[in-house]
């Protein structure tokens, strides 16, 4: 799986028209309304990486409202949620 991080800058009057359509494109997981120097962070995941390019330029670049998108491939995935998961071992409330 490839995952990109994509920084939108939108339209001011439009953020949630522009999230909620960013957040029903194909390859995007997650749309985050933000505080900082953007609007927007769209998780875009995919399986192939020429499938990041019809995501971002060919699809969430044309939504209305987008004004500018900053993209950041990541090359690897470190998350302590993902290590707490692995070993918790199904166990509820396992800590």
């Amino acid at each position: 799986m490839i995952t990109a991080i994509v920084l939108i800058d939108c339209a001011t009057d439009s953020i949630p028209e522009v999230a909620e359509t960013l957040a029903n494109l194909p390859g995007v997981s997650e749309v985050y309304s933000v505080a900082g120097h953007v609007d927007l962070i769209a998780m875009v995941r995919v399986r192939e990486f020429e499938q990041i390019a019809q995501v971002i330029a060919g699809s969430i670049s044309k939504v209305p409202g987008v004004l500018n998108t900053e993209s950041h491939i990541a090359f690897r995935a470190y998350s302590q949620h993902d290590l707490e998961e692995a070993f918790a071992i199904g166990l509820a409330g396992a800590d």
